[in-house]
């Protein structure tokens, strides 16, 4: 029976890698590996997962040094010689194994304002946006994001710079910028054009290289830095 050679990262921040030999199957994905040794091998693995068909983002990894969803990534298209190294995701504390704190992830969504703030009660007319609406198309081509965090961990800028909000925080405010319903746009600019926001962004693209989703979020970072480009020639802020 052929068998793949696993590195698993075990421990917190001072962890190390533990070797597993699991048995190659037809169309395994890394998640499958990875449940095969928490089920068979050693119950102590902790790792996160939730609905396996890449709309949670909860398994997101490192995969030999890449950043990937694991229910995703079939074994065959990421071994290297018969093995696999998985890690936790980069940029992001670990607390056990496999397992990363998503908080400062999500903490930097908050300081790019990307909550959306209507202007409308549910007593007023709904508001309507033509589908062809240019602003529309441009914050449709990033609403998909579901947060599984291989964008920021595909970030050198987050590596250097530990206050970068980051890709996914940036593309979330992208698209509420270019949300007509939504009332917090100056303090949304002001909130993502500090030394932190998008105008440190070095437009390397590994976020949109890496996103699952195919989304770009240096597109809307690039958007973002004409807004507030605009913003400040109006006045505005």
């Amino acid at each position: 029976m052929e068998v793949l050679r696993v590195k698993v990262w075990r421990g917190a921040e001072q962890g190390a890698f533990q070797s597993f030999e699991v048995p190659r199957q037809a169309s395994q994905t890394v998640l499958d590996v990875i449940t095969h040794i928490q089920r068979h091998l050693d119950a102590s693995l902790a790792y996160r997962f939730a609905c396996r068909v890449g709309m949670c983002g909860s398994c997101a990894m490192t995969v030999n040094g890449v950043a990937r969803w694991t229910c995703r990534t079939h074994v065959d298209t990421v071994v290297k010689d018969g093995a696999l190294e998985v890690a936790p995701l980069g940029q992001l504390p670990v607390i056990r194994d496999l397992v990363t704190d998503m908080a400062p992830f999500f903490d930097k969504w908050a300081r790019a304002r990307g909550r959306f703030r209507g202007t409308r009660s549910r007593h007023d007319e709904f508001a309507r946006i033509a589908p062809q609406d240019a602003d529309r198309r441009q914050a449709d081509a990033g609403i998909e994001c579901i947060g599984c965090g291989v964008c920021y961990a595909s970030c050198d800028l987050v590596a250097w710079n530990p206050d970068y909000l980051g890709p996914a925080a940036l593309n979330r405010a992208w698209t509420l910028v270019c949300d007509a319903r939504d009332g917090a746009q100056a303090e949304r600019l002001s909130a993502v054009g500090g030394d932190a926001g998008c105008h440190a962004c070095h437009t390397q693209m590994g976020c949109s290289e890496r996103c699952p989703k195919k989304i770009s979020p240096t597109a809307g970072i690039a958007g973002l830095k004409r807004a507030l480009a605009r913003a400040v020639l109006k006045g505005a802020l």
